[in-house]
């Protein structure tokens, strides 16, 4: 029987790990809820196709939210806009999308499902463009290497199926720098199309697209400093453009197709219309943030999207949903090594690079940079070779430099884009003139990382590595997406169904758009909560099992986060011992709004007080058990709760203080 040829087997090998990349990926999903934005962007999505309208999370990016929408096309389940009118009135994308899960009658774990299937797909193809690219460069050898580190990366399979534009902007990130670069050295028809396309679908992506911009230009300025001609080919006519005149002059014919075609695929990603809303819902008011609360005040952002909408140069939906990313990058409450910042921390994304990923990549990226190193040190490092891998060179530093300076410090995920490119890089290890030591180390880099990838399954968005000592240890550095996206309510279910006594209370704090009810957590809810809207009651605390997101352990999103201080307990225990006997006596409703609204404010302040005052105990008390690494549970005693509610605050010092000195197990 005659052996496959090396073409075959370089191609099931590649069909192999592309099939274990999209396993992993949705299968580590089948036991995980809905993270925080994900109802928002499927029902947005299902909402395009089936009534036209693009009020809905305009932020977002239009083409990965139609893209996993695509199977409810078929499913077709309720969503109609008439039960709800106030709600689509003002684009209120939590409510819609909240009953559109859970309160429509709607096959929600399989809606969910399909949509991450489809989302998958986008990271298989991100897979497959490093696999091209890496053998471009450094031959089979090179762009297998280069495609394991990409397909057992914990990064790319904990965002890959999320029905969020992350991964959908990797990919047209990465394809689009690739095809430009390319068609400025050979003009054909191929190449011209091939780069206006991917270039005009990336505009629809993700806002992030804008980092084109620059890329672009610096890649033109590249492409113009050099002397070598570009190509042009138009049927059978090849001639060469030499001189820099007539190279810029192409460039710049070039450029206005690409502005032009992103602009296109924009009004059609919109229905060629301006305004948002569609003929078949109710009129729309305004976004979920209004034009007053995103637009600019001064400045060029002001003047270019005052212009835009007035002259109706883009769809309005795209406008608003620009704006409202201009305005929510400003700002945002984070949490780093435990501290807190409204602006951010150069130093945020490097370390969640640093502990992220996994020890075989950054072995692998180490390697790499200490041949590129000895290469430069032996002057075998040309020109020539740098220009190999310029297009990967300049998204890599431009994506870095945006990244650092970022005041949006919420996730680990904003530097997806990033890897693929790294991958693509590592594959010079392997070259054909790699020593067999290093394409040995190589190997043995590739078994790692799939050891740890099934190690770590299905618990990827959680993963955190030794550096920083391990997943058990996360809470403590990271929150939000970069541990805890709201994913683990199915888990904590069947952790209490394993370990709760009969009549034990349970206390949840949960972090997310998932439904506890769904998932069958019956347990009362604890403060800080988002319930989209529902009302609780203050309740006296009571021993038992407190379960706590940890982006709410850490009380991120609080007015009191933070250190305890002298000035927070003063305001407690006034508020305490004013608030708490008029609920008693009747005198006070006990009611809790999600945000504390109107007379509901008093009662929501020391809700949330009484939550911060607990919280500062709990985050140096060593959990009784997590789940899966993003939720905590404490069995806490008679006296704990007492101490950490309503004790004096020496008491509640001296109770941190044993937990702090007490022997580690």
């Amino acid at each position: 029987m005659p052996l496959p040829s090396r073409s075959a087997f370089i191609t099931a090998c590649v069909a192999m790990l592309l099939a274990f990349h999209f396993w992993l990926g949705v299968s580590a999903t089948f036991e995980k809820c809905v993270t925080n934005d994900e109802t928002a962007h499927l029902t947005a999505g299902y909402s395009y196709w089936k009534f036209n309208d693009y009020r809905l999370q305009p932020e977002n990016g239009n083409l990965p939210q139609r893209w996993a929408a695509l199977p409810l096309l078929f499913q077709k389940p309720r969503l109609k806009p008439a039960d709800r009118p106030l709600w689509w009135e003002v684009s209120d994308v939590w409510m819609i999308s909240n009953a559109f899960f859970f309160k429509s009658g709607n096959n929600t774990d399989f809606m969910l499902a399909s949509a991450r299937a489809m989302m998958m797909l986008w990271s298989v193809a991100t897979g497959l463009l490093v696999f091209i690219w890496g053998r471009r460069l450094w031959g089979d050898a090179g762009g297998l290497l280069g495609l394991a580190l990409y397909v057992f990366s914990a990064t790319t399979l904990a965002h890959g199926p999320l029905v969020t534009s992350d991964m959908t902007v990797t990919f047209f990130l990465l394809a689009a720098v690739g095809a430009y670069w390319r068609h400025m050295e050979h003009m054909n028809a191929g190449s011209v199309c091939l780069s206006l396309v991917v270039t005009g679908i990336a505009a629809v992506a993700k806002f992030s697209f804008l980092i084109l911009l620059p890329v672009y230009g610096i890649l033109i300025l590249w492409r113009l400093a050099e002397s070598t001609p570009i190509s042009i080919a138009w049927g059978r006519k090849v001639w060469l453009a030499q001189t820099l005149k007539s190279r810029a002059g192409y460039i710049l014919v070039s450029v206005i197709l690409h502005a032009s075609t992103a602009w296109f695929v924009i009004w059609m990603s919109f229905g060629f219309r301006f305004d948002a809303c569609g003929s078949t819902v109710p009129s729309l008011t305004q976004y979920y943030m209004s034009w007053d609360m995103v637009m600019p005040t001064h400045g060029f952002w002001h003047v270019l999207i005052s212009v835009s909408r007035n002259c109706h140069l883009l769809p309005d939906a795209y406008l608003q949903g620009f704006s409202y990313v201009l305005h929510a990058s400003q700002e945002r409450s984070a949490f780093l090594n435990g501290e807190y910042s409204n602006t951010g921390w150069v130093s945020f994304f490097p370390f969640t690079f640093l502990v992220k990923t996994p020890p075989a990549e950054l072995l692998a990226i180490v390697l790499t940079g200490c041949a590129i190193i000895a290469h430069w040190r032996a002057k075998c490092l040309s020109l020539a070779n740098v220009r190999r891998v310029a297009p990967l060179l300049v998204l890599f530093v431009v994506y870095w430099a945006f990244s650092l300076t970022s005041n949006l410090n919420i996730g680990h995920r904003h530097i997806l884009p990033v890897y693929p490119a790294l991958f693509i890089i590592c594959g010079l290890l392997v070259r054909p003139a790699a020593s067999a030591v290093i394409k040995w180390l190589a190997g043995t880099i590739i078994v790692i990382a799939a050891i740890t990838a099934f190690n770590s399954y299905p618990n990827y968005l959680s993963y955190f590595n030794f550096i920083c000592g391990g997943p058990t240890q996360g809470y403590k550095h990271l929150v939000d997406s970069s541990l805890d996206w709201g994913q683990d309510l199915p888990g904590l279910q069947l952790w209490l169904q394993a370990h709760r006594k009969q009549d034990e209370n349970v206390y949840l704090s949960y972090c997310g758009m998932g439904n506890p009810r769904y998932e069958g957590i019956q347990a009362d809810t604890l403060s800080p909560f988002y319930d989209n809207h529902q009302q609780k009651n203050w309740i006296e605390l009571q021993p038992g099992l407190y379960c706590i997101s940890a982006t709410l352990l850490q009380d991120t999103y609080s007015p009191w986060r933070g250190a305890w201080t002298l000035q927070h307990e003063q305001s407690y225990q006034m508020m305490l011992h004013r608030i708490r006997p008029e609920i008693a006596a009747g005198k006070r409703s006990s009611l809790i709004t999600q945000y504390g609204d109107s007379d509901a404010q008093a009662v929501w302040a020391l809700d949330r007080l009484r939550f911060a005052r607990l919280t500062t105990y709990l985050r140096l008390r060593k959990p009784d058990a997590m789940v899966n690494y993003s939720i905590l549970v404490y069995k806490l005693s008679q006296d704990e709760v007492y101490t950490a509610v309503d004790g004096s605050l020496s008491s509640l010092a001296h109770m941190i203080e044993d937990t702090v000195n007490s022997p580690k197990p």
